[in-house]
């Protein structure tokens, strides 16, 4: 009816235009200078602290329903940034591995960090960074979310329902902090990590978060023994004892590293943990020295 109705008003202007009728009272003849400019569109844009019920890799708008953090949950946005320079030139949304999706992940990790309070590898938590879907791209969006979520254990990484904000996450006395384990081997080689309370028999103890340097992933996967000294350097800060060639004989070491999609979009954070395998430990060892581990 609207459009029916404007054409039957352009029509009846025309009309009078062509009889040679004169302006009624209070008008000139302009039926649009004195309409206001129309707003510039505005491209939709999410909102930090909001939180969703389900985990996202595209952030559809279609699916966008955000819920009160009260409410239960899967992933927080804990931070919305924006694609600048070459990636934000693009017609399509920066593909995995690109150095827009490098540069994306820095400024979430960065983020993330000051929102939990430590670096968020540091317990069981995990990252996504969402897009906007290529069709908002196409129409202007240059958005990227950095979505938190709380994992099950340091083995499972799916999200569990939770209810309250991951603010503060890893501050004092966090529940969500890698501390104390047991690790379950087969073949020599790691098979599950059990968290434990220190205070109970354990074998092993997070100790820290190696950033491992920018080379391929082969390269870092072939050399295993680079990562372990890094840990060890990491134990003996963490113990207080000499990085020297003791340390050895103290503990040995444990490590995760990132898949190689995360890998590959910039994830450098390798989490490592002291071993200890002739003998319970039942206290955690930070700043304990050398009489908290001793030279076997």
């Amino acid at each position: 009816m609207r459009r029916w109705w404007t054409a039957a008003a352009a029509g009846a202007v025309a009309a009078l235009a062509l009889a040679g009728c004169g302006a009624p009272a209070g008008t000139d003849r302009d039926l649009t200078d004195d309409w206001p400019a129309p707003a510039a569109p505005q491209a939709f844009v999410p909102a930090t602290g909001a939180c969703h019920r389900e985990i996202q890799d595209v952030g559809y708008l279609t699916a966008y329903n955000p819920v009160d953090c009260a409410e239960s949950h899967r992933a927080e946005t804990v931070h919305v940034g924006t694609f600048t320079g070459a990636a934000a030139e693009r017609t399509t949304p920066p593909p995995a591995g690109s150095a827009g999706i490098r540069a994306a992940r820095t400024e979430c990790d960065t983020k993330v960090n000051e929102v939990v309070g430590g670096d968020w590898r540091s317990g069981r938590l995990g990252l996504s960074v969402v897009l906007p879907s290529p069709q908002a791209w196409g129409g202007g969006a240059r958005w990227f979310r950095c979505d938190l979520s709380e994992q099950a254990s340091l083995d499972e990484a799916s999200a569990k329902f939770r209810t309250g904000s991951l603010k503060g996450a890893l501050a004092g006395a966090a529940p969500l902090a890698h501390r104390c384990f047991n690790p379950k081997l087969s073949d020599d080689e790691v098979r599950e990590m059990v968290e434990v309370a220190c205070t109970s028999k354990h074998h092993a103890e997070f100790v820290g978060v190696w950033r491992a340097p920018d080379t391929s992933y082969d390269a870092f996967t072939r050399d295993s023994q680079k990562v372990h000294r890094a840990c060890r350097a990491l134990i003996a800060t963490y113990v207080k004892v000499p990085n020297n060639g003791d340390l050895k004989y103290r503990a040995g070491s444990i490590f995760y590293h990132p898949l190689e999609a995360e890998w590959r979009n910039g994830n450098r954070g390798v989490q490592c943990f002291l071993w200890v395998s002739d003998r319970n430990l039942t206290r955690s060892v930070k700043g304990a020295g050398a009489k908290g581990l001793p030279v076997t």
